[in-house]
């Protein structure tokens, strides 16, 4: 199973937009403990995925450890740590993934 993080900052922007709405989302971002492997692949970075997962016209982001995504089996994801970033509508989607780029880019695997 994967660990799953959110920020503290996206979980108060959740929160405010969504309302009572902001369970549902919980739930779908938590899914990647399940499912690791769940949304869109975006770039790639020193090693670490930036990644999609849509809940209506919304883009959740993240970043997972590629590699260990593509070569561990189900009973080793206890190790696996996922960090949800940022959230974006369609038309600021990719200002958000560049900003994500070049964060990654800055800081390495810290983020």
């Amino acid at each position: 199973m994967a660990e799953v993080i959110i920020t503290e900052d996206l979980r108060k922007k959740i929160d405010q937009k969504f309302k009572a709405e902001s369970i549902k989302i919980f739930k779908l971002l938590y899914s990647l403990k399940e499912n690791p492997h769940k949304g869109k692949e975006l770039a790639q970075i020193k090693g670490i995925l930036i990644k999609e997962i849509k809940y209506e016209s919304f883009r959740f982001y993240f970043i997972v450890e590629g590699y260990k995504i593509k070569i561990l089996d189900e009973k080793n994801l206890i190790n696996i740590l996922i960090k949800f970033l940022a959230m974006s509508t369609k038309k600021g989607q990719q200002e958000t993934i560049e900003k994500l780029k070049g964060l990654l880019r800055s800081f390495g695997s810290q983020c």
